[in-house]
């Protein structure tokens, strides 16, 4: 190293990655933020299209985030090699599908390779030990140093205290005493060192914004990877999986029923790729036919459309029906019942 030390941050979008390129910042480093777009992040889509979000920001947190600090941020599409991580993870789920220890490690020796080729010289994670049960504890926050190939070029500013001193630290580059040792889960610690930085506006402390982490979710990627035979998946497959109610009244169909005009809006960009139904005699949900479908399963399709309709209590209602082939009809049919849809219907 020759000059000013250069630091790269891992930076999410919430207030501990935040916190720790700060205390970084405040002795003097250069630091550039890098960010990692997976496809499982609720930001930037669900808020933009919910309603009962319409009301929080509309913004990328970690962009907003590299704005208050002062940093450059990378984005980095890690899409496709991110599949590898989700589908085989070599340590394991959490909860649900969330593979944290193998993402880790990961997006860690993402920024390692990142690093060495833009002549940076350590890594810094915004990680507070025993904050999160699988990635997150003594013992496994040596595989992430390992596993990810930096070793004690992985500087942890908001726990260093309680682990052995880095390169950064043994070099000098970075003053260990004016580093942290918070651990376990509560945040009010992290809360009132924002305070201290003058951070007012941050992102939910204890959020995050992965989907793999949330149980509703998993479940429907689940279902998708039994129904489909692989554990496979695109992006539109997962950009899906996070709107409308999805409901598998057949082993060999699901329906994607919105919830909402933004749902709506969002699914009639996939009409051309799935059989598309839409309520015509009455306002009511788009909604796409993912699999095969026979006569028998259109009606009963239509059925299901009709009873998320407004013309739920109508005789009967309007529904039309676009298949994947361009052909189009609308049919007759009467809605069905709260009663005659089983709750094992619902993914």
């Amino acid at each position: 190293m020759s000059g000013r030390p250069k630091a790269v941050a891992l930076i999410s979008g919430g207030l501990d990655s935040m916190l720790a390129a700060k205390a970084i910042l405040e002795q003097g480093i250069h630091v550039e933020g890098i960010n990692f777009f997976t496809g499982f992040c609720v930001e930037g889509h669900t808020h933009a299209i919910r309603k009962q979000d319409r009301l929080r920001q509309k913004r990328n947190n970690s962009l907003w985030v590299a704005e208050q600090l002062g940093i450059k941020l990378h984005i980095i599409d890690i899409i496709d090699e991110y599949k590898d991580i989700v589908i085989n993870p070599k340590h394991g789920y959490g909860t649900n599908l969330n593979p944290c220890l193998d993402c880790k490690g990961f997006m860690v020796g993402k920024a390692k390779q990142w690093m060495e080729a833009h002549q940076f010289d350590f890594i810094i994670t915004g990680e507070v030990m025993g904050q999160r049960p699988m990635s997150q504890r003594k013992n496994t926050m040596p595989i992430v140093a390992r596993e990810s190939g930096a070793n004690d070029r992985l500087l942890r500013p908001l726990c260093a205290r309680l682990l052995a001193p880095t390169l950064p630290e043994r070099e000098g580059w970075v003053n260990r005493d004016l580093l942290f040792d918070f651990s376990g889960r509560s945040r009010k610690p992290q809360m009132a060192l924002a305070r201290r930085y003058g951070v007012e506006d941050y992102a939910q402390p204890a959020g995050g914004c992965c989907f793999l982490t949330n149980e509703h979710y998993s479940a429907k990627l689940t279902d998708l990877w039994r129904t489909r035979g692989s554990k496979d998946y695109e992006l539109d497959d997962i950009m899906l999986l996070k709107v409308g109610r999805h409901l598998r009244p057949r082993p060999h169909f699901k329906l994607i029923i919105g919830r909402e005009e933004g749902e709506n809006n969002f699914l009639e960009g996939y009409r051309r790729q799935y059989t598309y139904f839409r309520p015509m005699s009455h306002k009511g949900p788009v909604a796409l036919l993912d699999g095969s479908a026979d006569s028998a399963d259109l009606q009963l399709a239509a059925q299901l459309v009709a009873r998320f309709s407004q013309g739920r209590e109508a005789q009967t209602v309007q529904v039309g029906i676009t298949e994947r082939n361009g052909n189009s009809r609308t049919i007759d049919v009467i809605p069905l019942s709260n009663n005659e849809i089983p709750q094992g219907w619902y993914i």
